[in-house]
């Protein structure tokens, strides 16, 4: 692979002779990585200076820690491989072994990932791997270790997660987080000097710890594929702050992790070998936007050792490798590929790297600061939406095989809940879109006066308001029951000529008295409204005729009449097909009309008549109104909205 493919040869000002002299004129400048190196040329002085305040805009961000911080990192690390022997020992008696062999077979603990590599934070957690001989099990580990660890004070939140694909014990040691792995080699013993690059203590050992041990094996070949240590520390540092500010660093969640920046990193450190760390940072934004994905980032030439038997990264041989969106090589063998979980954000981190490159061309012009570079990014407002759910990596694959969908962007930083409701609406109130601030104020601007008038508190009867009938209304004397009841008078009326009379709850502007509350009347609250008349309603003048007039059908806004319901007395004819199916009742029929409010600003409801006695003896019985008079309901139009008002359906939906 020609770093011709990838380089962006026309920003340095450079050609393939430039690349010649520069080669030839230090033939004892060592090669790094599998293509020549860009350039060879030193940092100037204003290089330096660039690097020191790139140290200065780091320290606010706790990327660095103290000398007290550090030491105590190592006390806990010694404290640990202490505890680690005394347990190989322990088992190794337990197991029968002699106990001058037991002495004598070690153990040890390694380091990986951030800590190895020199660029951990404050705060941040240590990887490490627990290296034991053959005769220790795996089952040993998650049980013998386990309970010695939960013995100790210093210790606390241990979490074993054995069924793991890399088997792994989580707890919290002396105030630092630590995760334990392990590896069995096929060895009776451990020398304090084991070199794990080693190929061959991979030999008979089972996949997992083969997994377990690939994580020193990468973070040992990393840092000897570098030719300046601490340039890329702290260039490396640079970019995992800039990573994690534009929330593009979560390998759960897709994104690159914290050993695929590292290799980004020392790639560029391979072609621009005696750079400062300021220039450096520049060179790397410069590389990774010109990058043609997905060819693969190496840093060295894969081995091929056939005989170890283990599956390695290999498109030629693998079809699922071809597939890889951003393909980043481990350097150790087997040779994974570490961006196996990005589905596709190529165009986000592309996009990331495009604007990184520009600010880092001010700030070596002098335009701009290097806090400039972790400003962080406002998820919300570049992209309106946010989504939160589990398996968050496989949501984002699915929804760009929608080919309506252009980006899918997960935020990976973790938002903690808000104390009340009110200020989590404050909060997101300033990432919403005007249109749906607008929209939100004039829903509430609807909301107010319907909630004043469809929402009052119940109004309680004054004491004196009683539910009356007036005198008018009696059954007339010459008149029998079932014809009073039925609608059929001596006089030959039709059942339909017939009005309920009417009863009137209350004032005009209070709300009516739900049915319900009406069929809870007591025996003597009815004999006491038969002989008191209502004095606003008819004082004993008013023509049953004009009642009958006022409820009369009238039409509504669609057409329909407003009925009040007909009853029924005759017996149907049940041989006549043609005849409309009717119920034979001894009730009224009907209901609310589901229409509008007549032009008299109200609407009428039958309610229930009964007539059988009901039986004083049966607790279960519901209580209901011994009436001989049908019973209607007169409701104020402004004091209740019809259920059929079209303004309820108009409101806006909620968000």
């Amino acid at each position: 692979m020609s770093p011709h493919n990838h380089c962006p040869i026309n920003e340095e000002k450079c050609s393939r002779s430039t690349f010649i002299k520069a080669r030839s004129s230090d033939p004892q400048q060592p090669t790094y990585g599998i293509t020549s190196p860009i350039t060879l040329a030193g940092p100037k002085p204003e290089d330096h200076q660039l690097s020191e305040q790139l140290v200065e805009a780091l320290k606010p961000h706790g990327v660095f820690e103290n000398e007290e911080e550090l030491n105590h990192r190592l006390r806990v690390l010694s404290k640990l491989d202490g505890i680690v022997k005394d347990w190989i020992q322990q088992v190794a008696v337990a197991k029968n072994l002699p106990p001058s062999v037991a002495d004598t077979v070690g153990g040890k603990i390694y380091t990986f990932g951030s800590y190895r590599l020199g660029v951990h934070t404050k705060g941040a957690d240590i990887d490490t791997l627990c290296v034991a001989p053959i005769h220790i099990e795996r089952t040993d580990f998650f049980s013998s270790l386990v309970e010695n660890l939960k013995a100790m004070p210093t210790t606390k939140d241990i979490r074993p997660v054995e069924g793991a694909y890399v088997p792994v014990i989580k707890l919290e040691f002396d105030n630092i987080e630590m995760d334990i792995l392990f590896a069995r080699l096929a060895l009776r013993t451990i020398p304090e000097n084991l070199d794990l690059t080693d190929d061959s203590i991979l030999r008979n050992l089972d996949q997992k710890c083969v997994r377990s041990l690939n994580g020193c094996r990468v973070t040992d070949e990393i840092l000897n594929l570098v030719p300046n240590k601490e340039t890329f520390r702290l260039c490396l540092r640079a970019i995992k702050l800039w990573a994690k500010k534009k929330g593009i660093y979560s390998n759960a969640l897709g994104f690159l992790g914290g050993v695929s920046w590292a290799m980004l990193v020392a790639r560029t450190c391979q072609l621009y070998p005696n750079v400062a760390a300021s220039t450096l940072v520049n060179k790397f934004f410069l590389v990774f936007t010109q990058w043609a994905w997905p060819q693969p980032v190496l840093l060295k030439q894969p081995k091929a050792v056939n005989d170890l038997n283990v599956p390695v990264w290999d498109p030629r041989v693998n079809i699922q490798d071809r597939f890889h969106l951003l393909p980043i090589i481990t350097p150790a063998y087997p040779q994974q590929n570490s961006t196996y979980n990005v589905t596709s954000y190529q165009s986000v981190m592309e996009q990331e790297l495009k604007e990184g490159l520009g600010v880092t061309q001010e700030i070596l012009q002098g335009k701009a600061t290097w806090e400039k570079l972790f400003i962080p990014s406002n998820f919300f407002q570049k992209y309106k939406v946010g989504l939160v759910e589990s398996k968050i990596r496989i949501l984002v694959g699915s929804l760009e095989r929608n080919s309506h969908i252009k980006v899918a962007h997960v935020n990976p930083k973790c938002h903690s809940p808000q104390p009340t409701e009110e200020q989590e609406k404050k909060q997101l109130s300033q990432y919403l879109p005007e249109s749906v601030l607008k929209l939100k104020k004039k829903r509430s601007q609807i909301q107010e006066p319907q909630s004043a008038e469809t929402t009052p508190s119940k109004p309680t009867p004054a004491p004196s308001e009683e539910i009356r009938t007036p005198e008018a209304h009696k059954k007339p004397e010459d008149m029998s029951d079932d014809e009073f009841l039925y609608g059929t008078d001596s006089r030959g009326s039709t059942p339909g000529d017939f009005q309920s009379p009417v009863v009137k709850v209350g004032s005009e502007e209070s709300i009516p008295t739900p049915v319900s509350s009406l069929t809870e009347v007591s025996e003597e609250q009815e004999a006491e409204s038969q002989e008191k008349p209502d004095e606003n309603t008819t004082n004993g003048t008013e023509d049953p005729s004009e009642i009958a007039d006022s409820s009369s059908t009238s039409p509504d806004d669609n057409g329909s009449a407003v009925r009040p319901g007909k009853r029924i007395s005759e017996e149907l004819d049940p041989e006549n097909e043609n005849q409309p199916k009717r119920v034979k009742s001894e009730e009224a029929l009907g209901g609310l009309s589901s229409t509008p409010p007549d032009g008299n600003n109200s609407f009428k409801r039958p309610v229930k008549r009964v007539s059988e006695e009901l039986d004083t003896d049966n607790e279960n019985q519901p209580k209901r109104v011994k009436s001989e008079r049908p019973w209607s309901l007169q409701v104020d139009k402004e004091t209740t909205q019809c259920p059929t008002d079209k303004r309820h359906y108009l409101l806006p939906h909620p968000l």
